[in-house]
């Protein structure tokens, strides 16, 4: 698998001259998943930070009860893993499975430390990274508590386009906290309107 959209993605907000790149390339591990393997599982500590080449994942917290409670999904060009695990190198309360067959690209968090010291603008690129999550992360919270459903649907819509034929319906009502029935009954609404 080709590595080019990783590094498209990252001169989106470096630049690496080519031994830079040669040397940031080093550490990036290609890893192939299957549909239904984890990435990383509650509890576990997560080691890489992975960025998908291709498929789609979920990440979800599995409360005592045996709930999912979808929090993301990540397609290509997405960044996925439990970054909160990754960062504090603590166990994960999130879990990422792959839901199609996957490639990711994954960097280790020593790897990523050392890349700092070696390649200082990636710490720059890592920081963007991350503010960018904390901020989608907050957005989230804030349409969960004062959207209404049909405009948090419309919402992911628009944030995950054409991903309807890629995640079943259930697991997209999970993202959005509403049952199936009403997501459906949003979904016919939306389809009267047009």
């Amino acid at each position: 698998m080709d590595t080019k959209p990783l590094l498209d993605y990252l001169r989106r907000y470096v630049d690496l001259n080519q031994e830079e790149e040669v040397l940031f390339l080093s550490k990036v591990r290609l890893r192939k998943y299957l549909k239904g393997q984890y990435v990383v599982q509650q509890g576990d500590v997560c080691l890489y930070e992975n960025f998908v080449l291709s498929g789609c994942l979920k990440s979800f917290h599995m409360d005592p009860e045996g709930h999912e409670h979808i929090v993301m999904f990540a397609i290509e060009d997405w960044w996925t893993g439990d970054l909160g695990s990754f960062l504090s190198q603590t166990p994960a309360s999130l879990n990422v499975q792959c839901m199609e067959n996957c490639v990711l690209a994954q960097l280790m968090y020593s790897d990523l430390q050392e890349l700092y010291i070696q390649i200082p603008k990636l710490e720059r690129f890592f920081r963007i990274i991350i503010q960018k999550a904390y901020v989608a992360s907050q957005q989230r919270v804030v349409q969960n508590l004062s959207m209404p459903a049909k405009d948090r649907y419309l919402f992911f819509r628009k944030l995950y386009p054409r991903i309807d034929q890629r995640v079943p319906q259930y697991m997209i009502a999970s993202y959005l906290g509403i049952t199936p029935e009403f997501l459906s009954k949003i979904r016919s609404q939306l389809i009267y309107e047009q």
